[in-house]
């Protein structure tokens, strides 16, 4: 057999069998998958605090979180704002309220560290915002897990409740 007809017999040979390796490869990287990461031992918490907003606070109140949350984790709060038909009416912050011209009086703000959130007042005369919204103000905070947080309806408190499987009972109350 001649030098060239050898040559030629041996590339043909190699592009088969590295053609059969990169389907076996192919196949093999099919077979394998891949999961999101889903948390399974995070807890959602709910905190309800009554606290009052005054000079004396600076219209601040920080609540702490013992344990620490993971930083992955979404806060949000929510007040009481009355009821309705017997129901509680809670209002996701932040929750603005205006004079009756339209102009801006104050608003209820959080923000939030994996350590405490502080929820305040703002507004350009905060004494005198009516003591029925500074005083005695009933709050809730949700603590939840990072793969719940897209998902939620997070205007609706019930709804909240619902998606992170928490009933009333679960709530703790926290005394300042």
């Amino acid at each position: 057999m001649n030098t060239n007809l050898q040559l030629t017999l041996k590339k043909y040979i190699m592009k088969k069998i590295f053609t059969l390796l990169a389907i076996v490869g192919m196949l093999s990287l099919q077979s394998c998958t891949t999961t999101d990461y889903v948390d399974d031992d995070t807890v959602s918490e709910v905190f309800e605090v009554t606290t009052s907003f005054t000079s004396s606070n600076n219209y601040n109140k920080v609540i702490n979180f013992n344990p620490a949350i993971y930083s992955s984790d979404v806060v949000l709060v929510y007040r009481l704002t009355g009821t309705y038909q017997g129901s509680d009416v809670w209002k996701l912050l932040p929750e603005t309220h205006y004079f009756s011209d339209g102009s801006f009086d104050f608003s209820y703000d959080y923000d939030y560290t994996n350590t405490d959130v502080s929820v305040y007042l703002n507004g350009s005369n905060l004494q005198t915002v009516p003591s029925e919204f500074r005083l005695n103000q009933v709050l809730r905070i949700v603590i939840v897990p990072a793969n719940y947080s897209k998902s939620l309806d997070k205007n609706n408190f019930e709804s909240v409740m619902s998606a992170l499987n928490i009933n009333k009972s679960q709530i703790q109350k926290i005394d300042l």
